[in-house]
């Protein structure tokens, strides 16, 4: 696996894919800079080794030329977060773009224009990623969100750098810690999943039977199995058609000695609101009318106990609707059990959009070993899949 420590960036031109895509308000500015903030350490070493970095990205969905969706929008707050001016060329390719590049110096960041203004970008245009390539003379790849598309600018173009190639270093540092979650982990391994929908996490689940010890199921998506072993769920989240499926779950974990942990208690509410009237009920008794929407006290008890026996910990998904904040208490409670273990030495990595909007919501961010940056991604490689992206810098 090629990194950054593998090249000398001295007047060297750094073609990197970074991810950001970032939220904007009304007003254009950004509300939430991590993804900048997770491509700084790449970027900032290959400056301090006397390159300078030519910084590719997309934002949004555009429909062609949208200026709401241009690049040049972020360029203020890249600016304040790397340290160091960000030049900014309206354009990703052609004649103005390759002028900037040439006019670029040692230790100076040039940004592009959104990449999806070109919809050659998302169909993967050999002749548009060869277009690119010429910008660069060594391709790095550091967006991990984007690394299971095979789009132009973080798969195709790879093809066009068969020696100077490689993982900047978010991307190294996201594969190595799935990879450490997956297949050199410490047991005994604990995997944690929530969220709404079984039939969203299947693969995953089938995937990592192999691999752990113990596997907590929570959230929406517990009421299904729930459902399937013949508890009454009242009006919670169901997908009927996954029952089987459940029960074949179960059936696979028990032969392959996983230990399955489902919620014994919920809070359940008679309305999906935040001021709803709640009591706490078990899991298996939710009479209609109600609906569970967090885990209850004896269920939080539980999972602390075998969050804390595990050495590898794996959190996808949360245990409840965090977002509103009577529905919240499971999933902080799970926070910081895994905090806990964590300071005892275990390997904690959470990832998917939710656990990550959590874990920075409720502060665990920097409690926990590593919080990945790419929903999709990430949730593609626990399901065993090569990612496109990184296949491309390995060959």
């Amino acid at each position: 696996m090629k990194t950054l420590k593998d090249f000398n960036f001295k007047n060297k031109k750094a073609l990197i894919r970074v991810d950001f895509n970032v939220p904007l308000n009304d007003k254009f500015e950004v509300t939430d800079a991590t993804r900048i903030q997770a491509a700084k350490s790449t970027i900032i070493d290959i400056l301090e080794q006397e390159g300078s970095c030519i910084l590719m990205s997309h934002l949004g969905r555009p429909k062609g030329f949208q200026e709401e969706f241009s690049l040049g929008h972020i360029v203020e707050k890249a600016t304040e977060i790397l340290g160091v001016k960000v030049k900014f060329v309206a354009d990703c390719i052609g004649d103005k773009v390759e002028e900037a590049v040439a006019n670029l110096q040692s230790g100076e960041i040039l940004l592009l224009e959104n990449l999806r203004f070109y919809e050659e970008e998302k169909k993967g245009d050999v002749d548009f990623a060869e277009k690119l390539s010429k910008l660069g003379d060594v391709y790095v790849n550091d967006a991990f969100g984007t690394a299971h598309r095979a789009h132009a600018s973080t798969t195709i173009i790879a093809q066009f750098f068969p020696e100077n190639k490689c993982f900047g270093n978010l991307l190294a540092r996201e594969i190595e810690s799935i990879d450490k979650v997956l297949n050199n982990s410490e047991k005994p391994v604990l995997a944690i999943l929530g969220g709404a929908k079984v039939s969203s996490k299947i693969t995953v689940i089938e995937n990592i039977l192999d691999k752990v010890d113990h596997l907590i199921i929570g959230g929406g998506m517990s009421f299904t199995f729930i459902k399937a072993q013949g508890g009454k769920i009242g009006n919670s989240i169901c997908e009927d058609d996954k029952m089987e499926l459940a029960l074949d779950i179960l059936k696979q974990a028990k032969a392959k000695g996983v230990e399955v942990h489902i919620p014994v208690d919920v809070i359940a509410a008679d309305d999906f609101s935040n001021d709803a009237n709640t009591q706490t009920l078990d899991i298996n008794e939710i009479p209609d009318g109600w609906e569970g929407v967090d885990a209850g006290p004896k269920s939080r008890e539980i999972f602390d106990t075998v969050v804390n026996k595990c050495k590898t910990i794996l959190w996808n998904g949360p245990l409840g609707v965090f977002e509103m904040e009577s529905f919240a208490g499971g999933t902080i409670a799970l926070g910081h059990s895994i905090d806990k273990a964590t300071k005892n030495g275990a390997f904690s990595l959470v990832g998917g959009g939710d656990s990550v909007a959590a874990v920075k919501q409720f502060g665990f961010a920097d409690k926990v070993s590593y919080v990945s940056t790419g929903g999709g991604a990430m949730l593609e490689m626990l399901e065993g899949k090569t990612l496109p992206g990184i296949e491309a810098i390995l060959k």
